[in-house]
């Protein structure tokens, strides 16, 4: 806890402490799991500087989330097409600098009642984002719906399992990936007999 003796830190440098502290509490038991009291111990400071940061704990999660999503955005970048290698190597970075916010953000976001807007939203922008891609390669629409709404899903789960076996091989980690939403574009194109 800061106490007179410890010395104080900038306003944004508390903040960003906050922050950081915030999103391993959320990444650990989720929004509601998580207390406040919890996330104060976490950051090292009392609940009374917490409020002088954050009106709430909805608020504080709010900009928790749109930390990881202007983190990995950076990462990432805005690159058309969707699935890219270059687009997956981003991906794979922002989950090997973040693995707490990239948790949250795919893991525990959609469950938070409070926040589905949210996840609904961000799940929508990335199958529209494959959808661009996989319908040039994908003649039937329906099938490349299909695809569309099934390679996000499965890019995200690879590299959390990624995440979880420690994180094995990063040099051939997104072609693994890539390997795996291959699989299901492939699945896609094929042709009924």
């Amino acid at each position: 806890m800061e106490t007179a003796t410890q010395p104080r830190l900038p306003r944004a440098q508390r903040r960003e402490q906050i922050i950081a502290a915030a999103t391993r509490a959320f990444a650990a038991e989720g929004f509601a799991g998580t207390g406040l009291d919890g996330i104060a111990a976490e950051a090292g400071v009392s609940r009374a500087i917490l409020y002088r940061h954050f009106e709430s704990k909805t608020d504080l999660y709010r900009v928790v989330l749109d930390r990881v999503c202007e983190r990995l955005g950076a990462v990432v970048g805005e690159r058309p097409g969707g699935f890219t290698e270059a687009a997956v190597d981003g991906l794979i970075a922002g989950a090997a600098a973040d693995p707490d916010g990239f948790r949250l953000l795919f893991q525990h976001v959609a469950r938070e009642p409070e926040f589905r807007d949210f996840a609904d939203r961000f799940s929508t922008g990335m199958t529209s984002a494959a959808y661009q891609q996989i319908a040039a390669v994908v003649p039937d629409p329906a099938w490349a719906r299909w695809a569309a709404r099934l390679a996000p899903i499965v890019a995200i789960e690879s590299v959390i399992a990624w995440l979880d076996a420690g994180q094995p091989d990063a040099d051939t980690a997104s072609e693994r990936v890539m390997q795996a939403v291959g699989g299901i574009i492939a699945a896609a194109q094929r042709r009924p007999d």
